[in-house]
């Protein structure tokens, strides 16, 4: 049986599974944490320090990362004092200086009133926050085509040697969680390119639309095969016809309830 455990976050009680993360907790109570390397889909990374909070355990203060800070005991948190707003500020503005391109760094500073110093932009600066975001989804994908190389001031998110990747199946995953829009792709109708290799496009078996990478689809029913061995491999569906196809498997399930 879990263990509820009391807290109050900026003056509102609340509670919570023992174990739960800080900033999911605060999110499911309707306080907002400012944060760039968090994704609901992926497990916490507590990368880009965006979303700390100040927390008061047992008359002790000390500053965390939310989104990896398991609640264990009763505490109270501090989302927005004077003291995290400074701190949060001077977290935007070392990233704002790892990454002077990254708008998503100039919009997270305005959207929580932190003013950055103004830094030289240029044509083809770099935008990446090294959150490691990208390469969390594509670990969580099965694919590890990417990965964080080199070390200091030459750290980047890659594939192998540069190289295009053979891993790679064209997913697009790396750069849909992207939180500065960092990772350069282009699709067409024909074709999706991402990571110097151009992958040909899937179409729905219905209405004709491509909807993802053929690469990408038959990495997902070689996935399927192996969870559920035997099971009837199921047409490439995009989105639309596939919610379409489960409605009417419904409505047919029904006939003879």
């Amino acid at each position: 049986m879990s263990e509820t455990v009391k807290l109050v976050i900026d003056g509102k009680p609340c509670t919570c599974e023992k174990g739960d993360y800080l900033l999911e907790v605060a999110q499911r109570n309707g306080i907002r944490i400012p944060r760039m390397c968090y994704h609901e889909g992926l497990s916490g990374l507590g990368a880009c320090r965006v979303c700390i909070v100040e927390v008061v355990e047992a008359g002790r203060s000390r500053v965390v990362t939310s989104c990896i800070y398991p609640v264990l005991s009763e505490i109270e948190v501090f989302t927005q004092n004077e003291k995290i707003k400074e701190l949060r500020g001077m977290v935007l503005t070392l990233l704002a200086r790892l990454a002077p391109n990254a708008e998503g760094v100039a919009k997270m500073a305005a959207k929580t009133g932190i003013e950055l110093p103004r830094l030289a932009v240029k044509e083809g600066g770099d935008t990446c926050i090294l959150c490691g975001r990208c390469v969390s989804a594509c670990e969580a994908l099965g694919s590890g085509a990417i990965a964080k190389v080199n070390r200091g001031v030459t750290k980047e998110i890659a594939t192998p040697y540069g190289e295009p990747s053979s891993e790679c199946i064209g997913c697009g995953s790396c750069a849909f969680v992207c939180p500065t829009d960092s990772i350069a792709s282009e699709r067409t109708e024909e074709s999706f390119t991402i990571w110097g290799r151009e992958f040909e496009m899937q179409r729905c078996s219905v209405c004709g639309m491509p909807f993802t990478t053929q690469a990408a689809f038959a990495f997902l029913q070689a996935a399927q095969a192996e969870w559920e061995p035997g099971a009837e491999q199921q047409p490439p569906l995009c989105e639309e016809c596939g919610k379409k196809a489960v409605a009417r498997q419904i409505a047919n399930a029904g006939k003879y309830l």
